[in-house]
């Protein structure tokens, strides 16, 4: 990956929406040599989707939790089985394996706490191999789906 390729990278991660005239503008190429870049990208996988970004409140969704893991059963098979149900959960934004105790970190969205309260108590705890649960809430967020940096000294 090269200068220019980050520099399409950092346009699209600003605007999504971007033509392929207006990304090549805006990095200095034709509209053919920028097009042969951005199916490279998407082809190495170093852009996996597009989407648009959504404030949680218009959904109704103006409730977060970060909720850490313990796991009572660490084998192979309860691992798994923990992470395919988290997986099929959509008030479930983000779900990190951790090295060290606890072992998951899962960012939750949901109406309100009493929706969260259920979730918790109906839904998490129920898990194969969870131990216990430990929640924080989030008070406010101030720096949310920042781009990655493509401007690195390497």
């Amino acid at each position: 990956m090269d200068a220019l390729d980050r520099k399409i990278l950092a346009e699209l991660q600003q605007d999504g929406r971007l033509t392929v005239t207006e990304l090549g503008q805006r990095v200095g190429l034709t509209v053919s040599p920028t097009h042969r870049r951005l199916k490279d990208l998407e082809a190495s996988g170093a852009i996996t989707g597009y989407r648009a970004t959504v404030d949680p409140r218009a959904l109704g969704l103006g409730f977060e939790a970060l909720v850490f893991v313990t796991m009572g059963q660490e084998d192979r098979a309860t691992l798994l089985a923990f992470e395919a149900e988290v997986e099929q959960m959509p008030n479930v934004l983000q779900a990190q394996r951790l090295f060290g105790d606890p072992d998951y970190l899962l960012r939750v969205r949901t109406e309100d706490l009493d929706a969260y309260a259920r979730l918790q108590d109906d839904v998490l705890s129920s898990l194969p191999g969870v131990q216990r649960l430990t929640s924080t809430l989030v008070l406010k967020t101030f720096v949310a789906d920042r781009p990655y940096p493509t401007d690195l000294d390497r």
